[in-house]
């Protein structure tokens, strides 16, 4: 039987701040979470090829990415829902079409379209302004990319989420008419507007993985907390038995958490963890 609680923090705007800072604060709160006996696993829409070492090097017991299509729990793979080619096919065939810049997310690597980081450059510091950070003119494609890959094969049959820069809102509409069979989103900073477009597997959400991941370790729901900042978290605090909502997030998402903390630049996450007893 599992002792203590199952920890599920969200990581952009929840664990690192948007220029991929991750507060020292936070670090101490999971080790010393895990030391006391809970578990936890970061639940984000990067696929693992995006989980850099900083991340790993805090001690995780395990990830959920690409917002619930792959569940891992020390090394092993319990869920791996992707992208067929033949979708892969439509959605890169369909976006060129469109004019649309992309990037394709899968576990070995993010893979740019052609032009993305020239189209991309103004909308990722808009992004960072957005999330009210000083420095959003110096943000790049680069610095919050900093492995992505550019000239890399763009039909591929590894991905779990394709997200593509918005010249319109109209250009999501279209695109989620266009793909019935997937889920579509969209994604973009302070206040959720829409910067971005995403394409995943149909059906998944992170709540839904996190189920898949209790039935693999025989635990509780009534054990689950969960940490997000973003509408695409909602359904993560609704699954879990308690929901924190980042200080930084979304109007929707604070509606419907049992707690709000501070900022993550404020050391919301330790904050939480303090308030919850969990160190």
């Amino acid at each position: 039987m599992i002792m203590g609680k199952l920890l599920f923090i969200d990581v952009d705007g929840t664990l690192v701040d948007y220029e991929n800072n991750l507060p020292n604060s936070a670090v101490e709160a999971i080790r010393k979470a895990r030391q006391n006996g809970h578990k936890v696993y970061i639940c984000t829409g990067r696929s693992k090829a995006e989980v850099y070492q900083n991340l790993w090097d805090i001690g995780l017991d395990g990830m959920i990415g690409g917002n619930g299509s792959y569940v891992e729990d020390h090394n092993h793979v319990i869920l791996n829902q992707m992208i067929t080619l033949e979708q892969c096919h439509r959605i890169v065939d369909w976006l060129h079409e469109r004019g649309l810049e992309f990037y394709l997310e899968s576990n070995n690597g993010l893979f740019a379209s052609e032009k993305f980081e020239q189209r991309a450059d103004a909308t990722i510091k808009e992004y960072a302004k957005r999330k009210g950070k000083d420095d959003a003119e110096q943000m790049t494609v680069r610095k919050i990319f900093p492995e992505m890959i550019f000239g890399g094969e763009l039909y591929r049959d590894d991905l779990n989420k394709v997200s593509y820069v918005l010249d319109s809102y109209q250009d999501f509409l279209d695109t989620k008419g266009q793909f019935p069979d997937l889920e579509s989103g969209t994604w973009g900073g302070k206040g959720e507007e829409a910067l971005f477009g995403d394409l995943g597997v149909k059906g998944i959400t992170k709540g839904n993985a996190i189920e898949h991941l209790l039935q693999y370790l025989n635990a509780n729901q009534a054990d689950t907390i969960a940490f997000g900042d973003a509408k695409i978290d909602i359904p993560m605090l609704e699954y879990c038995a308690y929901g924190v909502a980042m200080g930084s997030g979304g109007k929707e998402i604070k509606e419907i958490a049992d707690y709000i903390t501070d900022d993550v630049d404020k050391d919301g996450l330790y904050k939480a963890f303090l308030k919850l007893n969990l160190i």
